[in-house]
């Protein structure tokens, strides 16, 4: 039977920390790796032509400079609210504090959506005809139980399969090794710089589809709650896990464009399978799509992981109703808040292009990167006894910037994407006054015992 935690302070079952270094830098890196890398390839080689490496270079490096925040705060802050809980602390404005939790919670749910979708895609098809709404479907139930199971048990999962997802992308790398050895392939495509829109404006474009490939970093933070020693822990394993998976990307990025020409790249909706049929180091192409299966179920199952540990500590910050902060009496893992999170991402798989979708959250997190990056600076006189990492104050500063001008329409983004997120926006604020509502419906019996508790 699984070990039952109690909060001290409030009596009430709390998360076990039983995550350690090793296995946060494999969060990490899973978390990075996936979904993405499988599928985003051909689109940045669109924007600058052979030389795709150079916008997952340049991606990179402006994820470091958010990072540092990220490894501060959650050093100062170890608890699991993530983003929403820098925010709050740094400003102070309950509504800000629910539309950036919102904006965050909806990028990872729609996120994990489009990793059941391409799950039932055409990676499925390879083994099994099935509708693509009904593979997904499957696919979030089998998500669900495992991190119902409990987050130890989703670790182990998530552990599996970052091996089998990172043995995927080696697989490309060696294939680019040995066609350099042969004498296969064009190397010198790698270095043709050809930008559909010119220099500054395709490396722009093509860093911020690169960017998305990168989302997933700061998801850890969402466990800093269930880890042995957050304060000295988080810090390696996210500068660690970008280290890892640039290199990793660096590699697959420059074996695609020296083996399949741009075009081609383009068009494909499974760029690496390309590589695949290509390659003179022989490989089962059907071996390759199983991968990349597994690949996008990591996507999926880390990213409702983030999801439902935001919604828990939403709920325990009180920033929404306490009903999600419930967690199982047995299991330890936040019940209800899986049970939401799922939902939401089942309705978006059967009603929505989640594609789409996801592109629209890209950009809504480029802007809460740019307030994470804000709020570490504002947060700097707020002292804690505890030890921990301290960003130099120009990269967050700089990360911030960055993310606004990723975010600008200069990139390219098309429009309907910032008509979305204003859509999803509108639905935030609706949200924020029915929670409002709620509140103000309990306050006459709250006013008869203590004062209601308040985020702070």
């Amino acid at each position: 039977m699984a070990e039952v935690m109690i909060d001290p302070a409030s009596g009430q079952h709390s998360l076990k920390r039983v995550i350690g270094r090793r296995t946060l830098l494999l969060f990490v890196v899973g978390d990075i790796l996936g979904a993405g890398i499988y599928a985003l390839v051909g689109k940045a080689a669109g924007q600058v032509g052979g030389a795709l490496w150079v916008p997952f270079l340049v991606a990179f490096v402006l994820a470091a400079l958010t990072a540092t925040a990220y490894a501060e705060l959650v050093g100062k802050y170890p608890r699991a609210a993530g983003a929403a809980l820098y925010v709050n602390k740094a400003f102070n404005i309950p509504f800000v504090t629910f539309i950036v939790a919102f904006a965050v919670l909806m990028s990872g749910i729609t996120s994990a959506g489009a990793a059941a979708r391409a799950f039932g895609g055409r990676y499925l098809a390879e083994f099994v005809t099935l509708p693509v709404v009904v593979g997904a479907f499957v696919f979030l139930g089998l998500v669900a139980l495992v991190n119902f199971a409990g987050i130890s048990e989703s670790v182990k999962v998530n552990v599996a399969l970052t091996i089998v997802e990172a043995f995927g992308l080696l697989v490309i790398i060696a294939i680019g090794v040995y066609a350099l050895l042969t004498g296969d392939g064009e190397p010198a495509r790698a270095l043709e710089f050809h930008p559909a829109n010119g220099a500054f404006l395709g490396v722009l474009g093509g860093t911020a589809l690169a960017f998305y490939a990168l989302l997933g970093f700061e998801d850890s933070v969402n466990l800093a709650e269930e880890a042995r020693n957050p304060q000295r822990d988080f810090p390696r394993a996210l500068f660690g896990g970008l280290a890892v998976t640039a290199l990793i990307y660096l590699a697959v990025a420059f074996t695609a464009t020296m083996l399949v020409d741009t075009r081609t790249l383009t068009d494909s909706s499974g760029p690496l399978l390309e590589v695949v049929k290509v390659a003179g180091l022989a490989f089962p192409p059907k071996l390759f799509a199983l991968i990349a299966l597994l690949a996008v179920g990591n996507t999926a199952l880390i990213n409702m992981l983030m999801a439902s540990r935001l919604v828990y500590g939403m709920a325990r910050e009180g920033i929404v109703p306490r009903l999600f902060a419930a967690v199982h009496p047995t299991r330890s893992t936040p019940w209800v808040a899986i049970v939401f999170t799922v939902g939401v991402a089942a309705v978006l798989v059967a009603t929505g292009d989640v594609g789409d979708l996801a592109d629209t959250t890209v950009f809504l997190l480029l802007c809460v990167f740019a307030m994470v990056n804000v709020a570490v600076l504002v947060l700097r006189g707020d002292r804690v006894e505890h030890d921990h990492f301290r960003a130099p104050g120009w990269m967050p500063a700089l990360g911030a910037v960055v993310c606004v001008v990723l975010a600008l329409p200069v990139t390219g983004r098309d429009a309907y994407v910032y008509i979305r997120a204003g859509v999803l926006v509108a639905i935030g604020v609706i949200l924020w006054f029915v929670n409002r509502l709620f509140l103000a419906a309990g306050k006459p019996e709250a006013e008869g015992g203590s004062e209601r508790e308040h985020p702070s």
